[in-house]
């Protein structure tokens, strides 16, 4: 078998991109538009339509490079998620392109973020109030934490790494 990659497209960048995600929002809500969003040291996540070879939108807000993105898998994808150098988590409504809330606590850069794919009960875990969907960042402050898209408050700080976390995935 013989494996031929040939490259579809390329978009012109001038800073180092750190993360590229595929929209379903784009693809589900919007005729199925083929749409990646990257981010990158330009402090701004670019949103292109692929196929078409044109840039659809950004997501202008942080004051610093945005490391890691996530789609929401609820709602379509309508949710996107940033951490940033900034020290930051933002949250982003893909169809208004609009900020709905930055998340603050971490001591330093945010590589990764996460967005839970299922509701869970916060009872569960002595948390009272949210709709059960949270935010999972991974920093540079040897920290990883937990937050209620909903009410916005931090529900959980995992100490003990000796070293910056780079990476994170829910289960």
């Amino acid at each position: 078998m013989i494996l031929i990659k040939k490259k579809i497209r390329s978009f012109r960048r001038y800073s180092s991109v750190h993360c590229v995600k595929f929209s379903q929002y784009h693809y589900y809500n919007n005729n199925h538009r083929n749409v990646i969003c990257s981010s990158s040291d330009d402090k701004i996540i670019h949103c292109w339509d692929f196929k078409h070879n044109q840039k659809l939108q950004v997501f202008n807000g942080h004051t610093n490079w945005v490391c890691g993105i996530k789609f929401s898998q609820f709602n379509g994808g309508r949710y996107v998620c940033s951490g940033s150098s900034d020290k930051t988590i933002r949250l982003w409504d893909v169809k208004t392109y609009k900020s709905l809330h930055i998340f603050n606590g971490h001591k330093d850069y945010v590589e990764c973020v996460d967005i839970s794919p299922l509701q869970s009960n916060n009872n569960k875990i002595g948390v009272i109030g949210g709709n059960g969907y949270t935010i999972c960042s991974g920093s540079f402050d040897q920290t990883i934490r937990i937050w209620d898209i909903e009410t916005t408050k931090q529900l959980i700080i995992f100490k003990g790494h000796a070293n910056g976390v780079m990476c994170i995935k829910y289960g």
